[in-house]
């Protein structure tokens, strides 16, 4: 029987979906106006590709989905509050994201920045949730999200996009944007993904 790729992402999709409507602060808990926000970014819809390839990744490694669903949930965090700055008026300025109005747009520059670093300190405390099993250290899930979405990472490949902007880029630097500000969090989801499943190095690698 072929493998049905349609209904494996929709199957996966729908457990991350599940999972982070169910562990994201209600909107209703104090103070409303912040869970708001971050249940506005981080529900609005997606591919969700980095948490199923993190999923993708541990049952390619001979392990469960299930082992790495809480961190491919902690990389769709990082991922939306990286999504939630880039927006901002002082970065990429947009107005729409997934077809609803960017964060701060709906709920001020203000609350969207503080949302945006909600989500980024709850990815953590989610992966401090899931040590990684040997042969990994308890904290290298933890460090793997930390080095791809860090000053080397996600984050140089936006500044690096920043001072692009009106001027033609080298593809050096054009490589570098697409290496760090995309690549990096792709890389880390299907590493964690291997990690959580007990890979060994080399399969990891």
């Amino acid at each position: 029987m072929p493998f049905d790729l349609p209904a494996y992402l929709e199957a996966r999709v729908r457990r991350i979906d599940d999972l982070l409507e169910a562990r994201l602060p209600a909107a209703a808990v104090r103070p409303t106006v912040l869970h708001q926000a971050m249940r506005h970014a981080v529900l609005a819809g997606g591919k969700r590709l980095r948490p199923v390839l993190c999923l993708a990744a541990a049952e390619a490694c001979g392990g469960a989905a299930e082992a790495a669903l809480l961190p491919g949930a902690a990389l769709e965090l990082l991922h939306t509050y990286t999504l939630v700055h880039h927006d901002l008026p002082a970065m990429d300025d947009d107005d729409l994201r997934r077809g609803r109005p960017t964060a701060h747009i709906a709920f001020g520059e203000a609350n969207a920045i503080l949302a945006g670093d909600a989500l980024l300190t709850l990815a953590f405390a989610w992966l401090a949730e899931c040590p990684a099993p040997p042969p990994w250290r308890p904290t290298d899930l933890i460090a793997e999200l930390a080095r791809a979405g860090g000053h080397a990472g996600v984050i140089a490949g936006q500044v690096e996009d920043l001072a692009s902007e009106g001027v033609i880029p080298t593809a050096e630097q054009l490589q570098y944007i697409h290496t760090h500000k995309t690549g990096d969090l792709l890389v880390a989801a299907m590493r964690m993904g291997a990690m959580a499943a007990g890979a060994d190095a080399a399969a990891v690698e």
